[in-house]
């Protein structure tokens, strides 16, 4: 007679079926949730931001005026980061870091929001397995001791299967538990990394800094360039300072002359 899978499951994990299931589905719930997350803030949403440093144009208040309403369809966090920037736009550079440092709190804990329940089903459910894995042999030994026969495969069977199906299934469960864990708090500190980077870099940008967006994206060749460039005005700068200097030397006193 066919039966349903969960009935299976249920006879084949005994009486740890119903909290390893629901360790599964919490985990399989916060694993979606998290991936949404993370799809949601792909790094093409933030588009404008590569535009706003090719442009590398001083914070005018119509710049600013622009980048709102540029941004204020954005729902990505660096969006949200931004506008909250550009709205204490008027405040001193201090005031908006302290504002900017209260925001990336509340957005780190966001970002790793359910991760820490992840870790402690990945904890549990090999427990739930360990506990199984003791009850199935409990199981096996009663059978054996009410049995007067010899001892047969079949008496030892449901015993050691119900020992060895939970702790697999505790496992599977627990390890892309901990792995999903893990990755996903990596890629909160790196997301919170960036954004920290990102606002330190416009909150410049606001103060006047035209190139303070260009911060850290510069090439190897560009820098090289820019050096050179930065090299040759010195060095004609000193030349002169040099021929001043000469054509100085060169000039007659006339108070003296006479």
């Amino acid at each position: 007679m066919y039966q349903p899978l969960y009935q299976q499951l249920i006879e084949q994990l005994g009486y740890l079926s119903w909290p390893l299931f629901i360790c599964a589905f919490l985990g399989l719930m916060i694993i979606l949730e998290r991936l949404a997350l993370l799809l949601y803030e792909l790094p093409k949403r933030d588009s404008w931001l590569t535009q706003l440093r090719q442009q590398a144009r001083s914070a005018t208040p119509e710049q600013r005026q622009q980048l709102m309403t540029q941004i204020s369809q954005g729902r990505s966090m660096l969006a949200k980061g931004t506008a909250l920037l550009l709205s204490h736009g008027e405040q001193s550079r201090a005031m908006r870091e302290e504002i900017v440092s209260l925001w990336l709190v509340k957005q780190k804990s966001k970002l790793l929001s359910g991760l820490k329940i992840l870790h402690i089903i990945g904890v549990i459910t090999p427990l739930l397995g360990l506990l199984g894995t003791v009850l199935g042999l409990i199981e096996m030994f009663n059978q054996l001791g009410l049995s007067d026969g010899p001892v047969t495969p079949s008496q030892l069977a449901s015993g050691l299967g119900l020992a060895m199906n939970t702790t697999a299934a505790g496992l599977i469960i627990a390890v892309p538990a901990i792995t999903m864990a893990h990755l996903f708090t990596l890629w909160a500190e790196r997301r919170c990394n960036k954004l920290a980077h990102a606002l330190n870099l416009l909150n410049l940008w606001l103060d006047g800094f035209d190139q303070a967006l260009s911060i850290g994206t510069d090439s190897a060749a560009q820098l090289c360039s820019k050096a050179a460039t930065c090299k040759e005005a010195s060095c004609q700068s000193q030349a002169a300072e040099l021929n001043k200097e000469a054509e100085l030397n060169k000039t007659p006193l006339t108070g003296l002359s006479s």
